[in-house]
Protein backbone atom coordinates (compact mmCIF):
# COMPACT_ATOMS: atom_id res chain seq x y z
CA UNK A 1 0.00 0.00 0.00
CA UNK A 2 1.12 3.29 -0.73
CA UNK A 3 0.07 5.11 2.99
CA UNK A 4 0.41 8.60 4.22
CA UNK A 5 1.55 9.36 7.84
CA UNK A 6 0.44 13.17 9.71
CA UNK A 7 2.28 13.27 13.03
CA UNK A 8 5.09 10.97 11.60
CA UNK A 9 7.54 11.61 13.99
CA UNK A 10 5.44 11.68 17.28
CA UNK A 11 4.93 8.89 19.93
CA UNK A 12 2.14 7.09 18.11
CA UNK A 13 3.14 8.07 14.14
CA UNK A 14 6.67 7.06 14.51
CA UNK A 15 6.36 3.25 15.70
CA UNK A 16 3.60 3.42 12.84
CA UNK A 17 5.55 4.56 10.19
CA UNK A 18 8.77 1.86 11.15
CA UNK A 19 5.89 -0.55 11.45
CA UNK A 20 4.59 -0.22 7.90
CA UNK A 21 7.40 0.41 6.49
CA UNK A 22 8.73 -3.58 8.01
CA UNK A 23 5.67 -4.18 6.33
CA UNK A 24 6.70 -3.28 3.08
CA UNK A 25 4.52 -0.42 2.46
CA UNK A 26 5.63 2.56 0.73
CA UNK A 27 5.40 5.17 3.50
CA UNK A 28 5.40 9.06 3.43
CA UNK A 29 5.23 11.39 6.24
CA UNK A 30 5.04 14.87 6.67
CA UNK A 31 7.99 16.74 8.19
CA UNK A 32 7.73 20.25 9.67
CA UNK A 33 11.79 20.79 9.68
CA UNK A 34 14.52 19.15 8.37
CA UNK A 35 15.33 17.09 11.33
CA UNK A 36 12.09 15.33 11.03
CA UNK A 37 12.74 14.46 7.46
CA UNK A 38 16.26 12.69 8.34
CA UNK A 39 14.28 10.80 11.06
CA UNK A 40 11.97 9.36 8.28
CA UNK A 41 14.31 8.88 5.53
CA UNK A 42 16.48 7.10 8.30
CA UNK A 43 13.12 4.94 8.76
CA UNK A 44 12.84 4.12 5.58
CA UNK A 45 10.22 6.54 4.87
CA UNK A 46 9.89 9.67 2.51
CA UNK A 47 9.37 13.04 4.02
CA UNK A 48 6.95 15.74 2.69
CA UNK A 49 7.86 19.21 4.04
CA UNK A 50 5.09 20.75 5.43
CA UNK A 51 3.07 21.56 8.86
CA UNK A 52 -0.25 21.21 9.98
CA UNK A 53 -1.87 24.14 10.97
CA UNK A 54 -1.18 25.26 7.27
CA UNK A 55 -2.27 22.50 4.95
CA UNK A 56 -2.83 24.66 1.51
CA UNK A 57 0.70 24.71 1.14
CA UNK A 58 1.09 20.77 1.04
CA UNK A 59 -1.83 18.99 0.48
CA UNK A 60 -1.74 19.89 -3.13
CA UNK A 61 1.50 17.87 -3.64
CA UNK A 62 0.24 14.66 -2.11
CA UNK A 63 0.94 11.53 -4.47
CA UNK A 64 -1.47 8.38 -5.21
CA UNK A 65 -2.35 7.28 -1.72
CA UNK A 66 -4.39 3.92 -0.65
CA UNK A 67 -4.59 5.45 2.59
CA UNK A 68 -3.82 8.16 5.32
CA UNK A 69 -3.19 7.83 9.18
CA UNK A 70 -4.06 10.65 10.93
CA UNK A 71 -1.76 10.47 14.17
CA UNK A 72 -1.17 14.28 14.58
CA UNK A 73 -2.00 17.27 17.11
CA UNK A 74 0.02 20.25 18.58
CA UNK A 75 -1.47 20.19 22.19
CA UNK A 76 -1.93 23.89 21.75
CA UNK A 77 -5.26 25.77 22.76
CA UNK A 78 -6.33 26.22 19.53
CA UNK A 79 -5.46 22.26 18.69
CA UNK A 80 -9.33 21.84 17.97
CA UNK A 81 -9.67 24.44 15.20
CA UNK A 82 -6.15 23.59 13.49
CA UNK A 83 -7.49 20.17 13.07
CA UNK A 84 -10.41 21.50 11.38
CA UNK A 85 -8.72 23.22 8.82
CA UNK A 86 -6.52 20.63 8.34
CA UNK A 87 -10.09 17.71 7.71
CA UNK A 88 -11.11 21.01 5.36
CA UNK A 89 -8.19 20.53 3.02
CA UNK A 90 -6.91 17.46 3.19
CA UNK A 91 -10.21 15.72 2.37
CA UNK A 92 -10.35 18.48 -0.41
CA UNK A 93 -7.34 17.12 -1.70
CA UNK A 94 -8.08 13.39 -1.31
CA UNK A 95 -11.11 13.63 -3.41
CA UNK A 96 -8.91 14.32 -6.40
CA UNK A 97 -7.22 10.43 -5.80
CA UNK A 98 -7.34 7.76 -8.51
CA UNK A 99 -8.79 5.75 -5.33
CA UNK A 100 -10.87 6.51 -2.17
CA UNK A 101 -8.13 6.07 0.11
CA UNK A 102 -8.36 3.96 3.68
CA UNK A 103 -8.45 7.14 6.00
CA UNK A 104 -7.83 6.09 10.26
CA UNK A 105 -8.55 8.86 12.61
CA UNK A 106 -6.51 8.88 16.14
CA UNK A 107 -9.14 9.68 19.00
CA UNK A 108 -7.92 9.27 22.46
CA UNK A 109 -9.29 7.25 25.53
CA UNK A 110 -9.81 10.52 27.38
CA UNK A 111 -13.17 11.14 25.30
CA UNK A 112 -14.31 7.85 27.32
CA UNK A 113 -14.15 10.30 30.56
CA UNK A 114 -13.69 8.73 33.69
CA UNK A 115 -15.41 5.07 33.74
CA UNK A 116 -16.21 5.15 37.39
CA UNK A 117 -14.99 1.23 37.77
CA UNK A 118 -16.52 -0.29 34.63
CA UNK A 119 -14.44 -1.42 31.89
CA UNK A 120 -15.12 0.45 28.83
CA UNK A 121 -15.74 -0.34 25.38
CA UNK A 122 -16.41 1.11 21.65
CA UNK A 123 -20.11 1.38 22.43
CA UNK A 124 -19.62 3.56 25.46
CA UNK A 125 -20.68 6.62 25.45
CA UNK A 126 -18.36 9.54 24.93
CA UNK A 127 -18.15 11.63 27.84
CA UNK A 128 -14.24 13.93 26.44
CA UNK A 129 -12.39 15.77 28.73
CA UNK A 130 -13.42 19.08 27.71
CA UNK A 131 -10.15 20.18 25.58
CA UNK A 132 -10.71 17.36 23.72
CA UNK A 133 -14.50 17.72 23.25
CA UNK A 134 -13.43 19.19 19.38
CA UNK A 135 -12.35 15.36 18.23
CA UNK A 136 -16.36 13.93 19.08
CA UNK A 137 -17.27 15.75 15.86
CA UNK A 138 -14.28 15.69 14.15
CA UNK A 139 -13.86 11.54 14.10
CA UNK A 140 -17.69 11.48 13.34
CA UNK A 141 -16.61 13.48 10.31
CA UNK A 142 -14.00 10.86 8.96
CA UNK A 143 -16.86 7.60 9.61
CA UNK A 144 -19.18 9.70 7.44
CA UNK A 145 -16.97 11.20 4.98
CA UNK A 146 -17.97 9.95 1.33
CA UNK A 147 -14.23 10.57 0.18
CA UNK A 148 -12.53 8.18 1.94
CA UNK A 149 -13.02 4.88 4.24
CA UNK A 150 -12.86 6.11 7.26
CA UNK A 151 -11.47 4.12 10.58
CA UNK A 152 -10.84 5.41 14.32
CA UNK A 153 -8.75 3.95 16.74
CA UNK A 154 -8.45 5.39 20.18
CA UNK A 155 -5.37 4.80 21.49
CA UNK A 156 -4.60 3.69 25.45
CA UNK A 157 -1.74 6.10 27.24
CA UNK A 158 0.87 5.01 24.88
CA UNK A 159 4.23 4.35 26.85
CA UNK A 160 7.91 2.68 25.67
CA UNK A 161 9.64 2.31 29.38
CA UNK A 162 11.07 5.52 29.06
CA UNK A 163 9.15 7.79 26.55
CA UNK A 164 5.23 8.47 26.07
CA UNK A 165 3.26 9.03 28.93
CA UNK A 166 6.14 7.58 31.10
CA UNK A 167 8.98 9.76 29.92
CA UNK A 168 7.91 12.29 32.49
CA UNK A 169 8.01 9.61 35.58
CA UNK A 170 11.39 8.81 34.21
CA UNK A 171 12.69 12.15 34.26
CA UNK A 172 11.45 13.05 37.72
CA UNK A 173 12.62 9.76 39.09
CA UNK A 174 16.09 11.10 38.52
CA UNK A 175 16.11 14.82 38.97
CA UNK A 176 13.45 15.27 41.90
CA UNK A 177 13.41 13.59 45.61
CA UNK A 178 9.44 12.28 44.29
CA UNK A 179 8.07 11.88 41.25
CA UNK A 180 4.60 13.99 41.02
CA UNK A 181 1.08 11.52 39.97
CA UNK A 182 -1.92 13.38 39.20
CA UNK A 183 -4.79 12.81 41.38
CA UNK A 184 -4.11 9.99 43.72
CA UNK A 185 -1.86 6.66 43.55
CA UNK A 186 -5.06 4.56 42.89
CA UNK A 187 -5.85 6.51 39.40
CA UNK A 188 -5.76 3.59 36.69
CA UNK A 189 -4.43 4.36 33.41
CA UNK A 190 -5.18 1.77 30.03
CA UNK A 191 -1.87 1.31 28.63
CA UNK A 192 -0.31 0.76 25.71
CA UNK A 193 3.53 -0.07 24.07
CA UNK A 194 3.92 2.31 21.31
CA UNK A 195 4.89 -1.21 18.98
CA UNK A 196 1.97 -2.72 20.03
CA UNK A 197 -0.10 -0.01 19.07
CA UNK A 198 1.67 0.27 15.53
CA UNK A 199 0.98 -3.10 14.99
CA UNK A 200 -3.12 -2.59 15.52
CA UNK A 201 -2.70 0.66 13.14
CA UNK A 202 -1.09 -1.68 10.63
CA UNK A 203 -3.89 -4.81 11.08
CA UNK A 204 -6.46 -1.97 10.67
CA UNK A 205 -5.10 -0.32 7.36
CA UNK A 206 -4.61 -3.90 5.74
CA UNK A 207 -7.87 -5.30 6.81
CA UNK A 208 -10.11 -3.52 9.23
CA UNK A 209 -14.28 -2.97 8.49
CA UNK A 210 -14.82 0.68 6.84
CA UNK A 211 -16.73 2.91 9.71
CA UNK A 212 -15.53 0.83 12.34
CA UNK A 213 -13.57 1.61 15.51
CA UNK A 214 -11.33 0.38 17.79
CA UNK A 215 -9.87 0.88 21.88
CA UNK A 216 -6.08 0.41 21.50
CA UNK A 217 -5.62 -0.98 24.91
CA UNK A 218 -3.17 -3.53 26.08
CA UNK A 219 -3.49 -3.64 29.49
CA UNK A 220 -7.86 -2.27 30.59
CA UNK A 221 -6.33 -0.69 33.46
CA UNK A 222 -2.65 -0.23 35.92
CA UNK A 223 -2.57 1.85 39.04
CA UNK A 224 -0.61 5.01 38.12
CA UNK A 225 0.98 4.87 41.55
CA UNK A 226 2.57 1.41 40.65
CA UNK A 227 4.07 3.10 37.45
CA UNK A 228 5.54 5.87 39.51
CA UNK A 229 6.92 3.57 42.22
CA UNK A 230 8.46 1.25 39.80
CA UNK A 231 10.67 4.13 38.18
CA UNK A 232 11.23 4.98 41.84
CA UNK A 233 12.62 1.32 42.93
CA UNK A 234 14.99 0.84 39.48
CA UNK A 235 16.49 4.48 39.86
CA UNK A 236 16.64 5.22 43.71
CA UNK A 237 14.76 8.01 43.48
CA UNK A 238 15.22 9.26 47.25
CA UNK A 239 11.35 9.12 47.99
CA UNK A 240 9.89 6.24 46.85
CA UNK A 241 6.32 7.59 47.74
CA UNK A 242 4.73 9.53 44.66
CA UNK A 243 4.25 13.33 45.88
CA UNK A 244 0.73 13.77 44.85
CA UNK A 245 -0.76 16.85 42.50
CA UNK A 246 -3.95 18.21 42.08
CA UNK A 247 -5.92 18.33 38.61
CA UNK A 248 -5.58 22.05 38.89
CA UNK A 249 -1.89 22.37 39.61
CA UNK A 250 -0.80 20.22 36.36
CA UNK A 251 -3.13 22.21 34.59
CA UNK A 252 -1.70 25.21 35.48
CA UNK A 253 1.49 24.58 34.44
CA UNK A 254 0.94 22.35 31.20
CA UNK A 255 -2.05 23.13 29.89
CA UNK A 256 -5.86 22.62 30.36
CA UNK A 257 -5.67 18.67 28.97
CA UNK A 258 -3.21 17.54 31.20
CA UNK A 259 -6.33 16.93 33.47
CA UNK A 260 -6.77 13.58 31.68
CA UNK A 261 -3.34 12.37 33.51
CA UNK A 262 -6.19 12.51 36.53
CA UNK A 263 -9.00 10.43 34.78
CA UNK A 264 -9.70 7.03 36.24
CA UNK A 265 -9.91 4.62 33.44
CA UNK A 266 -11.01 0.87 32.93
CA UNK A 267 -11.33 0.55 28.75
CA UNK A 268 -11.22 -3.05 26.34
CA UNK A 269 -9.31 -3.74 23.53
CA UNK A 270 -11.07 -6.83 23.49
CA UNK A 271 -12.73 -5.97 19.74
CA UNK A 272 -9.44 -5.24 18.07
CA UNK A 273 -8.44 -8.33 19.37
CA UNK A 274 -11.42 -10.76 18.39
CA UNK A 275 -12.08 -8.63 15.32
CA UNK A 276 -8.55 -8.39 13.93
CA UNK A 277 -6.21 -10.47 15.43
CA UNK A 278 -4.40 -8.02 17.52
CA UNK A 279 -2.41 -9.85 20.09
CA UNK A 280 -0.16 -7.09 22.51
CA UNK A 281 3.19 -8.93 23.72
CA UNK A 282 3.78 -6.01 26.20
CA UNK A 283 1.75 -6.46 29.09
CA UNK A 284 3.84 -5.97 32.34
CA UNK A 285 5.61 -2.44 32.26
CA UNK A 286 7.06 -2.74 36.16
CA UNK A 287 9.07 -5.64 34.40
CA UNK A 288 10.17 -3.67 32.00
CA UNK A 289 10.92 -0.67 34.21
CA UNK A 290 13.13 -2.67 36.20
CA UNK A 291 15.02 -4.18 33.18
CA UNK A 292 16.19 -0.52 32.08
CA UNK A 293 19.74 0.13 32.09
Amino acid sequence: MRIFVLGGTGSIGSAVVRELVERRHDVWALARSETAAAKLREWGAMPIAGDIAAPARWTLRLPDLDAVVHAACDFNPGMGETDARLLDALLAALTAQPKRPRFIYTGGCWLFGATRGDVATEAASFRPLPAFAWMVPHLERILNAREIDGIVIHPAMVYTPTGGVFLRFAREAVERDAIRVVAGEAVRWPLVHSDDLATLYAMALERAPVRSSYIGAAIDGLAVGRIARAFAARFGTPRQAPQIISADATAAELGEWTRGYGLDQLLSGAKARHELGWAPIHLDPEREIARLP
